[in-house]
């Protein structure tokens, strides 16, 4: 039943185009007249009928019969409809070779065409990593696909897709995200709750009220916080009483909330709980004030830099890049000589945040992309994310061939954010990665960046 579902969506959703050429014999090459929009919205008046006898024509494309530009268009997006993205893309690499330049409409649709069917994959992580492309991109032509994702039985990958529907706000105005507060893992019911607050919407206050009494108290904690920010302010000490609460969880997810909803009166109550014994407590206080983003936090954090714990000198540089100040990027530019390499590629994703160049910390790069740890390697590239320009993306490409999928997938993910059309060369190869992973954030990236190019051609 899901699979078949998922096939109608492929049908009938905003992404992928299979048939829309097909029945209406309209090409999408290079330089052509519509853009992906104009087909997307033409797509709805197209009945089931139509389609169904259109995608079978499409099928029947094979081999020599493949006679016209038009007809290669034409079976390109049938192997994405099928779910056979390689195929696509062998087909769509023949086509532009002849052509002698990409098509940036066809070339979106093969790359979510490689999202897509990865959502049903047996792997967590690889279904993770589908959904996290698709929540990526955006938009609301994503929202019936990420709406299946609240049905994956990880509740980590629920939490993912309910994290990126809150994001939209059509997300946010779907039944199925709403009904997703009664999910049974918590986590699922917090980013839900995190996205009504967002929403803006008052008729929603009745349903957030009701996870006031949950049994997990980061959900009352997300419940009091979306509460605060629909103009329920009488809900704002029951976060001041959770951000002391004995339980550490309750704790925590309290004084991260008061940082969330940006209120200059939850300064004092964060730089308090820098000093808090716990120090998974104190890595929230400083995430917090670097969400709450006050310079008067600066001396705060600054003073639990030389912190013995490094994941919180970790967060602290991160904290202290959002807030920026001549006083941070000193601290800053001192972290990336830190002994421990996270801390240092937290100073280096700071600095490339608040607009440094890259040479000031090329050094810090070079030792962190050839460090053994992937985690590591990873880490270097969600810091280059922050930056821009052609060095930022020759180091990335260095770890497109890193030896564990782990890292290919940050630089990917990394490029799909740092880079514009002159980055789609590498994305494509990332298209060929061995690793399902991989492939399935090069699409997502490709899509990203190609979603508001025109047709011509590069």
């Amino acid at each position: 039943m899901r699979r078949e579902r998922t096939t109608r969506a492929l049908l009938a959703g905003g992404i992928v185009l299979p048939v829309v050429l097909a029945v209406s014999g309209t090409g999408v090459g290079a330089g052509g007249a519509h853009s992906s929009e104009r087909l997307l919205a033409a797509q709805p008046y197209l009945s089931p009928e139509t389609i169904g006898d259109g995608a079978r024509q499409v099928a029947r494309l094979k081999g020599d019969r493949i006679a016209s530009r038009q007809d290669r268009e034409r079976k390109i997006l049938a192997f994405v409809r099928e779910g056979k993205p390689q195929e696509a893309f062998d087909e769509y690499e023949r086509l532009t070779s002849v052509a002698g330049r990409e098509d940036h409409t066809l070339l979106r649709e093969v790359g979510i065409g490689f999202i897509l069917p990865l959502r049903n994959d047996m792997r967590v992580q690889v279904r993770g990593a589908a959904y996290t492309a698709l929540k990526e991109q955006n938009t609301p032509e994503t929202v019936p696909y990420l709406e299946d994702g609240l049905s994956d039985e990880s509740g980590l990958v629920r939490a993912l897709v309910a994290e990126g529907l809150g994001k939209l706000e059509a997300g946010r105005r779907s039944a199925r995200f709403r009904q997703a507060v009664k999910d049974q893992a918590a986590l699922v019911r917090v980013a839900v709750l995190k996205g009504l607050g967002r929403s803006g919407d008052r008729a929603v206050i009745p349903l957030v009220e009701r996870s006031l009494s949950d049994e997990q108290a980061i959900v009352r904690v997300a419940a009091a916080g979306a509460l605060v920010a629909l103009g329920q302010a009488a809900h704002w000490s029951s976060l001041e009483k959770a951000a002391s609460a004995h339980n550490r969880l309750e704790r925590r997810a309290a004084l991260r909330m008061l940082g969330e909803l940006r209120d200059p009166r939850a300064l004092p109550i964060l730089k308090g709980a820098l000093r808090d014994p716990q120090p998974s407590t104190r890595r929230a206080a400083a995430a917090a004030l670097g969400d709450l983003g006050l310079p008067e936090a600066v001396p705060a954090l600054i003073g639990i830099l030389s912190e013995g714990v490094p994941g919180i000198r970790s967060v602290v540089a991160v904290s202290l890049g959002k807030i920026g100040s001549d006083e941070s990027e000193a601290a800053l530019k001192k972290a990336l000589r830190d002994p421990n390499p996270g801390v240092r590629a937290a100073a280096v994703s700071a600095l490339l945040y608040l607009g440094h160049p890259y040479k000031e910390v090329a050094g810090t790069v070079r030792g962190l992309v050839q460090d053994q740890n992937p985690g590591v390697r990873s880490s270097a590239a969600r810091a280059l994310s922050k930056g821009r320009g052609a060095e930022v993306v020759n180091a990335l490409s260095l770890l497109l061939r890193d030896p564990v999928p782990r890292p290919r997938i940050a630089a990917t993910r990394a490029l799909g954010r740092v880079g514009g059309r002159e980055v789609i060369p590498l994305l494509k190869q990332a298209l060929r990665d061995s690793d399902s992973a991989v492939q399935a954030t090069a699409g997502g990236a490709l899509a990203r960046i190609l979603r508001w190019s025109s047709n011509s051609a590069t």
